[in-house]
């Protein structure tokens, strides 16, 4: 890349999403690989949250910037361009999945998050989510912590509990419910310092959907 090419691809940067589309419209396509760059992450975690595959979410990604930058013309500017590609984006994953008759409104999920198996992508969260648990009762009060072991993890009856240990049933009960609290705390906690970094899209994936969707609109990168 020249000095020249390379200034104006750094004096690109700092237009606005909508200049951009104005700029596309009006005869520069290859400045469309900006807007990709900017909401790849973005629209990645929004497919990948629909189709729960990486893979899949990628071919989403590919779609939604082919038909947006098809549709440019009626990109209006009611909501950001951000929102709109989203929109499209949200739009395509949901298509998929209601083909395949993998779509369950929000009230039904719950009851329909087992699979026949998890993926090495589920079993590497399972890894870490049971590595975070274990830390978290580690961080018990001992009397918090080991009826909470007997009673949820071993699966000892309350009054089995307090026969092992010694103390009344109520004492069981309440040092449970407190243990369960304390947990529900340090695990919320936990995942919200974590969430920033959750299902991030790296510099590699970005640059192979980038060039797919370049390619496929007729733009040489």
């Amino acid at each position: 890349m020249t000095t020249e090419a390379a200034q104006q691809r750094m004096d690109a940067q700092t237009l606005t999403d909508d200049e951009v589309v104005e700029r596309v419209r009006n005869g520069e396509p290859a400045l469309y690989e900006l807007l990709m760059r900017r909401h790849n992450q973005r629209i990645y975690r929004a497919a990948r949250a629909i189709v729960r595959d990486s893979a899949e979410a990628e071919d989403v990604m590919q779609d939604a910037y082919v038909r947006a930058y098809e549709n440019l013309s009626n990109f209006a500017g009611r909501a950001t361009f951000a929102t709109w590609l989203t929109k499209i984006a949200v739009h395509e994953a949901l298509a998929r999945v209601r083909r395949r008759g993998r779509f369950v409104d929000a009230e039904d999920t719950m009851p329909m998050l087992a699979s026949d198996g998890p993926d090495p992508e589920q079993r590497a969260s399972e890894r870490e989510l049971g590595a975070a648990l274990e830390t978290a009762i580690d961080t018990l009060p001992d009397g918090f912590r080991t009826v909470f072991v007997m009673r949820d993890v071993e699966g000892l009856s309350t009054a089995e509990t307090a026969e092992c240990l010694g103390i009344n049933e109520e004492t069981v009960k309440t040092r449970l419910h407190r243990a369960r609290t304390a947990l529900r705390a340090r695990l919320l906690s936990r995942a919200q310092e974590l969430l920033p970094g959750t299902l991030s899209f790296g510099e590699s994936r970005c640059d192979r959907v980038v060039a797919a969707v370049l390619s496929r609109i007729g733009v040489r990168p």
